[in-house]
Parts: C-alpha cells; structure tokens; sequence
C-alpha cells in the first residue's frame, strides 16, 4: 500500500502548465471553424486585462465595449445586484451598452430537466451573441447560471457540426450570422480585473469586517478550465473570483469546510423539492459558516446562490437555527467600498436576512440612508417624478 502525505490546501501550490493542460484552448478550434467559413468569431475588444485560468491559459476580460447580458432572476428578486455594476461602469466613464433586445438564455429549462432540443438552446444563445455583434459590444453574462450554459453551448457548437448547420438555418431566418465569442465572460471576472481601480476609488473602511465566499458552482464546475485562479489565492487551489476582489477591499476572508458544497439552490431541486433545498442550504453553508467563521456578510457572484443563502433563512429562523449572515453580490460590495447609496444603488432591503448591524458595523446611519431612499420613493408616489434617475442614486454618494 502507497502511502502519500497529505497537506492542506493552503500550504500546497498547483503550478499551471498550459503546455501540459488535460484540456485544449478552445479558442484555437474556434478561429479554425472561422478561417474555414463556418462561423465568425466575436474578438475581446482592445481595452481588456488578462487573467490566469485554472491550467495557466490566460483568458481575456474586456475592460470597456461591454454588452451586458442581464439575470432574470437578479431583475426579478434581487434587482441591486445589477444595478450595482451598472454602477461601477459609470463611476468609471465606461462605454457600456444595456440592450433592450436581450432574451433569457435556456437555462431553467436545461438544469430543471424541462429542456427543449440542442438546436433551440444553442440558438437562443447564439441569437444573444449576434445581438451584442450587431452593435459592436462585446457580451458580458451577469448571471452565473447563463455563464455556464453558455460555455457549454459554445463547447458544443464548435465540436458538433451537425448542431451548428441546423442553428446556422435557425440564423439564417432571423436574419442573423453565427457567431460565437471569443471568450465567454462572467462581470465577477470583470470585477475581480477592476478591483485595483475599485480599491483607489475606495471611501468605506472594510478592514474590520469578516466574509465568507461562496464560489458559484455553474461558474467553477462547468467547463472548469475556463475559470479564474491565481496562485496568491488558496495556492491556485479554489477559483480566485470574489476571494480576490474582497482582499483588494482590506476584507479578512474566513474559511469554512463546506466552501465547494452547493448553495442549495440545485435548479431542479428548488423546483421539486424547496424543503431539501433550503434545508441543505442551512444546514450545508450558512450553519457552517456561523460555527467556523461567524462572519459578517457572505459574499458569492450568481443569482441562485444569493437568492437561496439569503431567502432560506426566514424558514430557518422560526426553528430557532443558527442563521443570520446577511448575503450579498461582489458587485455590491464592490459598489458600497466606493461608497454607493446602499437603498438607492445597492437595493439592499430586497434582501431578507438583516443586513442592518453589517450597514452600521461601516459607519452608515442606516436610518437616515433609508430616509433618503424614502424621500425619493414619496416623490415617485406623489407623481413629482416618474422614476430616480442615477443621478439621484448619486445625490447622497458617500465619499
């Protein structure tokens, strides 16, 4: 019997070889399908940053030229969450654009088990894609969930021909190209090549406070070459995104045993079975946390992953269960470091865990902050103003 020595993951190093990586570069494939006339490819505009990847490819993060490819379930449940980094590219006097002519991706129904064949779900994408090359931005996937199945769909197209003949007539009657991106971007890898920029335009003290982080699995798990570490970070050990932007803010980041388990969230489960999935996500993350942390805030980067940390503690808490970690985006913690109204911009009483003692615990007066938001909602009540523009979200900017 062989016995090896076991260390932990912080004191090990992976050193990424991608001359030796299990994996090839899809994006060689995906010019050869190009230079054979078979799709056009999407270029990372000029202005990007780039970042290692799980086996040392370096991967392309537009800075700029970005299309913004929206959640459903942020718009719907947890709308700070994009407002914040529409937020941080104005604070920065990015060129953005926010398309009104986005579709959802399929995602609910290829994780729910409900899908539709290969075609239509590959072609719902593409569609997307060709929309940002239309105007000439590039796509950047807000939601986790739409990130993952995208790189699978992207994955799939250049390997299957057959798949990409029957979207390319799927195309061809919407008057559209087939087109594919040279890379597929989440905005946390964005945010995480902005947090040097983030952290110079820092006004909110965060040295005091204690997060944890939840990668998101649709992010790490899917196509897992293609996501963010660093070898600074867990020893390359965990995916970089979030970790990374945190410990640019002055954040102490804690850890927990139960780091890779899922949110709870589990797509289908939430569905069929809400009970398990709430319960997993006590029992598996936020009780884990508070017994081995206890920290102040838990930070993750997909829409199902806020949503189900922060809604399933309601149910917890009237069985008396050891919760109460208020949950939020990188975005907005990015957003609230630059000092970002948190009611206004950050949206944060959508939330349902008390987030209230983390507000304070940074110096706000949350009573006036929400005054402040209030004032504005009285206005749009009374017929003064239609709706608040960014600059009233600005009007109380902390600096």
């Amino acid at each position: 019997m062989i016995h090896l020595p076991i260390t932990n993951a912080s004191e090990r190093t992976f050193k990424a070889d991608p001359d030796n990586a299990p994996v090839t570069d899809l994006r060689e494939e995906l010019f050869q399908l190009e230079r054979e006339g078979e799709l056009e490819v999407i270029r990372v505009p000029d202005n990007h940053v780039e970042l290692m990847t799980k086996y040392g490819r370096m991967k392309k993060i537009p800075i700029d030229k970005t299309w913004h490819h929206k959640s459903c379930g942020q718009c719907g449940h947890i709308p700070g969450y994009s407002t914040s980094i529409f937020w941080l590219n104005r604070q920065f006097g990015l060129d953005y654009y926010d398309p009104t002519d986005q579709t959802s991706c399929t995602s609910w129904n290829y994780y729910a088990s409900a899908t539709s064949n290969p075609e239509a779900q590959a072609a719902v994408a593409v569609r997307n894609f060709a929309a940002a090359a239309e105007v000439g931005y590039f796509p950047l996937i807000h939601c986790g969930t739409s990130f993952g199945h995208y790189k699978e769909v992207r994955h799939a197209l250049v390997h299957q021909h057959d798949l990409r003949r029957k979207v390319k007539k799927i195309m061809e009657r919407l008057g559209k190209k087939l087109v594919i991106p040279e890379e597929i971007v989440h905005y946390s890898e964005w945010v995480l090549a902005m947090k040097d920029r983030i952290a110079e335009r820092q006004v909110i003290d965060m040295s005091n406070i204690t997060a944890t982080v939840h990668p998101a699995c649709h992010y790490h798990k899917l196509i897992e070459e293609d996501a963010i570490y660093d070898s600074e970070i867990y020893g390359a050990q965990r995916t970089a995104i979030v970790t990374g932007t945190l410990q640019a803010l002055g954040i102490n980041v804690g850890d927990y045993s139960s780091w890779y388990d899922c949110c709870g969230f589990g797509f289908r489960h939430i569905l069929v079975s809400r009970d398990f999935s709430r319960s997993f996500s006590v029992q598996r993350k936020i009780e884990v946390m508070k017994e081995e942390v206890n920290p102040d805030v838990t930070v993750t980067h997909d829409t199902g992953c806020v949503t189900t940390l922060d809604q399933s503690q309601f149910a917890a808490r009237a069985h008396d269960r050891n919760v109460g970690i208020p949950v939020m985006a990188d975005s907005q913690m990015a957003a609230l470091a630059m000092g970002a109204h948190p009611y206004k911009v950050l949206q944060l009483h959508w939330h349902n865990t008390d987030n209230k003692p983390f507000l304070r615990k940074l110096g706000f007066d949350v009573e006036k902050v929400w005054a402040e938001f209030q004032e504005e909602v009285d206005k749009i009540k009374s017929g003064e103003k239609e709706f608040m523009t960014w600059e009233d979200a600005d009007k109380n900017l902390k600096k």
